[in-house]
């Protein structure tokens, strides 16, 4: 399932969200060069985040083959604004559309209910965390971690607590057979976390050797759960038609 809109209208121009799609672009074609193998190596392995590197447990000048003939040395110095920066590399196009538009579909709500400098903030935290679930994990990788997954999973943590009942429209692939069904958000979410979770399981034995950083999804996942109580705007909630009741069954309201 790919969701590619909602029916949960908004206050807020979603700058932010924009924003936050418009750097991803800009990077993709500018300093990954739109995927040119040198240019994506490159970037992948400078800006990327590399979980031996920044925990100290990957030996300096060991590393991976990205490409044939082009490899990816741990340096000697853990480089923690790989830490932000990976947030904004991606691995494909397909990666950076995938992830753009579950951002475009989810984002905007959220940054409607905590305006847009909260959102900010709950977005880069939200993808640190992730990124810290996915070194927990694999604490001696040397493979570089990319893509706004993580900050984007806070996200669909937040929509869930907020919006489990709302319509969100997906594309359904049914083997070459596409049709369009509306679910509500937790049906559509929850089968997602389904997905991470088994994938997380069944990747385990693989953790070190690259491919979808599974937990890293389930670490911003749990962070925007937990996050959204924080960042959300009290006031922002109360004036829309139904306020969330989920969040509020936590929170005084009245």
């Amino acid at each position: 399932m790919f969701p590619y809109r909602d029916d949960n209208p908004t206050e807020l121009t979603p700058v932010v969200t924009v924003g936050i799609i418009a750097a991803n672009v800009v990077a993709w074609l500018f300093v990954q060069g739109m995927g040119s193998p040198e240019a994506l190596v490159r970037s992948v392995c400078d800006l990327g985040l590399v979980p031996g590197e920044l925990l100290r447990t990957a030996t300096p000048g060991t590393g991976v083959e990205l490409a044939p003939g082009m490899m990816c040395l741990v340096d000697a110095h853990p480089q923690y604004i790989t830490l932000v920066t990976s947030m904004f590399m991606h691995g494909g196009w397909l990666h950076l559309i995938g992830n753009m538009v579950f951002l475009w579909v989810f984002g905007n709500n959220i940054e409607d209910v905590m305006g847009h400098g909260r959102f900010v903030v709950f977005y880069l935290v939200c993808g640190v965390a992730a990124a810290g679930a996915q070194m927990l994990i694999s604490p001696n990788s040397v493979v570089p971690m990319v893509g706004a997954s993580g900050g984007i999973s806070g996200v669909l943590g937040a929509y869930l607590l907020l919006y489990p009942r709302v319509r969100v429209h997906t594309l359904l692939f049914l083997g070459f057979y596409v049709t369009t069904v509306a679910l509500p958000a937790y049906m559509m979410l929850g089968y997602w976390v389904i997905l991470q979770l088994f994938g997380g399981l069944v990747a385990l034995s693989g953790v070190d050797r690259g491919g979808t950083a599974f937990f890293a999804h389930v670490g911003g996942f749990v962070a925007g759960l937990i996050l959204i109580r924080l960042f959300a705007s009290d006031d922002t909630l109360r004036r829309r038609p139904q306020p969330p009741a989920t969040y509020y069954r936590y929170r005084p309201y009245g």
